[in-house]
């Protein structure tokens, strides 16, 4: 094959410009989203690690970890629905592997109201997971939504089935 025809065949790597390059950050969650295999493991991994980060070295009081929490669920999802819409636009790819903050985000959520420890973090990302993976209803449903809207919800109802089950686990356990 001459590398003149190469060169006209489609690219399988995502064009991005330079307007764009901080929603391409925040949708792979700093370049989470480009590890293999498995980039939405990786990144609610990332999210674990970076919860007990914060909880074990800033020594916050419970109330204050959880108002902390809050707050980056909320600001993940105020930049992710756009960061993911933009994204999944310019990739032309229906929610592509790569954009994982959904991810970041559904885990925090399945890790409101832990205490802060390897055990904890550790049931959350396996229960986050599971739901995420297998999406029970009406968690698929929500993937119809458009845009960021689907790629982004979805995952933050499997993230509050993970959290009932989680709580219900430490509730009774």
């Amino acid at each position: 094959m001459s590398t003149e025809s190469s060169s006209l065949e489609p690219s399988t790597t995502p064009v991005q410009d330079q307007h764009t390059t901080r929603w391409w950050t925040v949708a792979t969650f700093f370049g989470v989203g480009y590890l293999k295999p498995g980039p939405g493991t990786w990144a609610s991994i990332a999210a674990v690690l970076l919860w007990l980060a914060e909880g074990t070295f800033n020594h916050l009081a419970p109330r204050t970890e959880l108002v902390g929490l809050l707050f980056w669920i909320a600001l993940a999802t105020v930049l992710g629905v756009p960061a993911a819409t933009i994204v999944e636009r310019e990739s032309g790819r229906h929610d592509p592997g790569f954009v994982v903050i959904d991810e970041v985000i559904g885990q925090w959520i399945a890790l409101l109201f832990s205490p802060v420890d390897w055990r904890h973090g550790l049931i959350a990302l396996i229960l986050f997971r599971l739901f995420d993976i297998t999406k029970p209803f009406p968690v698929r449903r929500l993937e119809r939504l458009p845009g960021g809207w689907g790629i982004v919800f979805d995952d933050v109802a499997a993230g509050l089935y993970a959290l009932g089950i989680a709580s219900f686990v430490r509730i009774w356990f």
